[in-house]
C-alpha cells in the first residue's frame, strides 16, 4: 500500500536558522538576534548571524530540494525582514529575496507552504510589549494582509504560527527561549490569548487578499500520549490526558487548539486556573475561532501512559526502557508510534485533516573520509516513524502530508549549531552542503509514495 496521490511529500525549516543575513539589506533585529547576543545564552555562543547563509544561497538550495523530489517546501517569512520596524513601511529588498525565492521554487515544482510567525518577532514589537500588548491583534493583522496582499498570487498554504507553546512556554513561561523572560502564569495566559486572537486576525488577512483558494492552519505542537497498551481502557486514558489542560505549563494541547476549532477554552483548564485566565471580551473567541483547513502539527517524541486507578491517567516510567535510543537532544526519545496516535487522536477530536509539518532526528553528522555522511540512525528513525504513519492512513484516518525537519543542518535555537537535523550537512565554515544518506532514502520514499516502508 502506498499514501493516496495527493499526500503531500515535503521539508521544512525556517527563517532565523537558515537565511543569515541578519544586518543585510534594511533587515532589523529579531528578538532572536539580540538573546543570541547575550552571554550564556547560547551553546558556545553561537549565532544565527550567518546561519547556513541561505539568504545568498537559495538558488543552490532550492535546486537541493527540487533533487530530493518533494513537491512541497515549508519555510518562515522573517518579519523583520519585511516590515523592519514590526509595523509601518514595508522593506523594499527584504520583500524582493522572497519573490525570488517563491519563484525558484515553483519554478522547481515545489509547492510553498509559507509560516508567517517562527519566533522571530520583530524587536521594535518586543519593546512595545510584544505578545503581552493587545496591539500584537492588529500588528499581525497587519503583517498577513501585507504578505497576502504580495505573494497571495504564489503562496495557496499559509500556517499563521508555528508552535505557540514555545512562544509562550519557553520565551515567556520558562526563560530559556527569546525574549528570555520569566513571567508569571497569569501574563502568559494573557500572552496566549493575545497570539490566538492574532492567528483570528492573520487568517481573515489571509481570506481577504489571496487570489483564489487557499488553505490556512496553525502549527501547533505538544507532548504526545502514546497507549501503554491496546487496551481500550489504556486508550482512552492516554487520549483524556492528551487533551487535559490542568498542568501550569504552555505544553495542553487543548488550551491552543480548542479556541481555534470549537470556539472556547477547555472547562478543566478554565477551572483550574481560575483567576489567573485572561478577560475575555465581546468578539474575542469568534474571531480565535476563523476556519481553518487543516491541522499543522509537529511532531517528534512522546512517552507511554495508562490507566490508573479511581479513573486517572499515569505515565510509564522509563516509558521505553532505560538506554532506549533518543537523539542527540535529551528530550527526544525514539517513539515510533507518535506520528500514529497523534494523528488519530487529533483527527477523530477536530474532524480535519493533519499534516506532519515537523518531524525529525538530531545526530552528530558529519563527513566521513569517503566524503559522505552516513546516517543510518536517521534512517531507522523515519522508517519507524512514517511506518506509524502508514499504518494511520491505511486505517483511513486523514493524514495530508508529511515535511521532514529539516532540509539543512540548521542554527538549533539555544542549542546553536551543536545538533544536526538536516537531510544535507552543512559545513558552516564554508557553507559547504553534502547529502546525506538519509537524503537519497527519503528521495526513494518519494518517488515511491511510501510503498517501500
Amino acid at each position: 500500500m502506498s499514501f493516496s496521490t495527493d499526500f503531500t511529500w515535503g521539508a521544512a525549516a525556517a527563517a532565523y536558522q537558515i537565511e543569515g543575513a541578519v544586518a543585510e539589506d534594511g533587515r532589523a533585529p529579531s528578538i532572536w538576534d539580540i538573546h543570541t547576543h547575550q552571554p550564556g545564552r547560547i551553546f558556545e555562543g553561537h549565532t544565527g548571524d550567518t546561519a547556513c547563509d541561505h539568504y545568498h544561497r537559495y538558488a543552490e538550495d532550492v535546486a537541493l530540494l527540487k533533487n530530493l523530489g518533494v513537491k512541497a517546501y515549508r519555510l518562515s517569512i522573517a518579519w523583520p525582514r519585511v516590515i523592519p520596524q514590526g509595523t509601518g513601511k514595508p522593506n523594499p529588498k527584504g520583500l524582493a529575496f522572497y519573490d525570488k525565492l517563491f519563484d525558484e521554487l515553483l519554478a522547481a515544482g515545489i509547492t510553498p507552504w509559507v509560516t508567517l510567525f517562527h519566533w522571530d518577532l520583530p524587536n521594535a514589537l518586543q519593546r512595545r510589549g510584544g505578545f503581552s500588548n493587545r496591539d500584537m491583534v492588529e500588528w499581525f493583522g497587519d503583517y498577513a494582509a501585507l504578505m497576502a496582499d504580495r505573494y497571495g498570487d504564489r503562496v495557496k498554504n499559509w500556517i499563521t504560527f508555528n508552535e505557540p507553546p514555545c512562544t509562550v512556554g519557553l520565551g515567556l513561561l520558562d526563560g530559556v527561549f527569546a525574549p528570555g523572560y520569566k513571567l508569571p502564569h497569569s501574563e502568559c495566559l494573557l500572552a496566549a490569548h493575545h497570539l490566538l486572537m492574532a492567528h483570528g486576525r492573520g487568517v481573515q488577512a489571509l481570506r481577504a487578499g489571496c487570489d483564489g483558494k487557499i488553505k490556512v492552519s496553525i502549527a501547533h505542537t505538544a507532548r504526545e500520549r502514546i497507549p501503554a497498551t491496546g487496551s481500550k481502557r489504556d486508550i482512552e486514558a492516554a487520549r483524556r490526558d492528551y487533551f487535559a489542560s490542568t498542568n501550569r505549563d504552555m505544553w495542553n494541547l487543548s488550551w491552543w487548539a480548542d479556541p481555534i476549532m470549537f470556539g472556547r477554552y477547555p472547562e478543566d483548564g478554565l477551572k483550574a486556573f481560575g483567576a489567573e485566565v485572561p478577560e475575555i471580551r465581546t468578539g474575542d473567541m469568534k474571531l480565535i475561532s476563523q476556519k481553518v483547513d487543516l491541522l499543522s502539527y509537529n511532531c517528534y517524541t512522546g512517552n507511554r501512559y495508562r490507566a490508573a486507578a479511581g479513573g486517572t491517567t499515569e505515565k510509564v516510567p522509563d516509558s521505553w526502557g532505560i538506554g532506549n535510543p533518543r537523539g542527540t537532544l535529551p528530550w527526544l526519545q525514539v517513539a515510533p508510534d507518535a506520528l500514529y496516535w497523534a494523528a488519530k487522536f487529533q483527527t477523530e477530536r477536530y474532524g480535519l485533516p493533519i499534516a506532519f509539518s515537523e518531524n525529525g532526528f538530531c545526530n552528530t553528522d558529519f563527513v566521513h573520509l569517503d566524503g559522505k555522511v552516513h546516517d543510518s540512525q536517521r534512517i531507522d528513525f523515519l522508517s519507524r516513524y512514517l511506518a506509524g504513519l502508514k499504518r494511520a492512513a491505511a486505517e483511513g484516518v486523514p493524514v495530508a502530508g508529511y515535511f521532514y525537519w529539516s532540509i539543512l543542518d540548521n542554527f538549533e535555537w539555544c542549542e546553536g549549531y551543536k545538533d544536526r537535523f538536516g537531510l544535507i550537512h552543512v559545513d558552516y565554515q564554508t557553507q559547504k552542503r553534502t547529502p546525506k544518506d538519509s537524503y537519497y532514502w527519503y528521495r526513494d520514499v518519494i518517488r515511491r509514495n511510501g510503498a517501500t516502508l
